[in-house]
């Protein structure tokens, strides 16, 4: 398996849009931080439009003593735009930025002054050196945009060599995935933590219609049980517990440096999880 890490934990949120959403948020936030993360991430919505969001939600996880880690992507961004964010979070005192190339919101034709992640990644190195630790993301059942494994597998090399410091990976239910894809990294003399990305399973029709998006397999025989409790949602985050507890001990047990939980400005079912690992 892949180089030896300190195996750490941190927690992924999208910025609220409302005032309820934010007081729900910082109870969820106040529950995970208790477990002492190495970092909560903020996500950037689809061609920056989440962006004054995500500042705002960065700043304040900051400065209650967990690191935060902003998302921050390609699309609809130019030099300039990325170089005074860049600086806000320096000031900030921000330390960790997830580098995406971002998804094109809908009608919009122009991909901005960065076409792909690499550049993103090259262009903070450029401008700040090694002030942020930077993360990037990875995808072992292969991105569903890419022409293939082989030229995904070169677009995550690029990142690695324009400077990033670790990966997140899409969500997955296949561990073989992962471990394949960590062995094809080491072959490659690619050593940074490839950190698992986990998705607590909670409903069936919000995971299938996510999976369908960025390309996360459910496998067939997942997929028909949780079809078969139909309405029940108590079995269905039953199965889930049990499933992702089992998914996150396998990962651990072979060496994977931590995990990363797409909450969902949920903190009960990663909650759940992990208290299940610590049995």
């Amino acid at each position: 398996m892949q180089t030896q890490h300190p195996q750490l934990f941190s927690f992924e949120f999208y910025p609220p849009k409302t005032e309820e959403g934010a007081a729900s948020l910082q109870v969820v936030h106040d529950n995970l931080a208790k477990l002492s993360p190495d970092f909560f991430s903020v996500t950037f919505g689809a061609g920056g439009s989440t962006r004054d969001k995500t500042f705002d939600a960065v700043v304040d996880i900051q400065s209650k003593g967990v690191a935060a880690a902003p998302h921050l992507s390609c699309v609809a961004s130019t030099k300039e735009n990325i170089r005074s964010i860049l600086k806000d979070y320096q000031e900030h005192g921000i330390h960790k930025i997830v580098a995406l190339r971002g998804d094109l919101p809908s009608g919009m034709m122009s991909a901005g002054e960065f076409r792909y992640a690499n550049e993103l990644v090259a262009f903070i190195r450029q401008e700040t050196g090694d002030h942020f630790q930077i993360h990037v993301a990875a995808y072992p059942e292969v991105h569903p945009q890419a022409a293939n494994a082989a030229e995904d597998f070169k677009n995550f090399k690029r990142k690695v060599d324009a400077g990033a410091n670790a990966a997140i990976t899409q969500y997955f239910y296949n561990a073989e995935a992962y471990f394949y894809f960590v062995d094809t990294c080491e072959k490659n003399g690619i050593s940074i933590p490839i950190v698992p990305g986990i998705m607590p399973v909670t409903q069936y029709t919000q995971l299938f219609r996510f999976s369908e998006m960025c390309g996360a397999d459910i496998p067939r025989w997942m997929r028909k049980r949780l079809e078969g409790f139909g309405d029940d949602r108590a079995s269905i985050q039953a199965f889930g517990l049990d499933l992702v507890s089992d998914l996150c001990q396998r990962l651990l047990d072979a060496g994977a440096p931590g995990l990363h939980f797409y909450t969902m400005n949920q903190s009960a079912p990663t909650l759940a999880i992990l208290d299940n690992l610590r049995r």
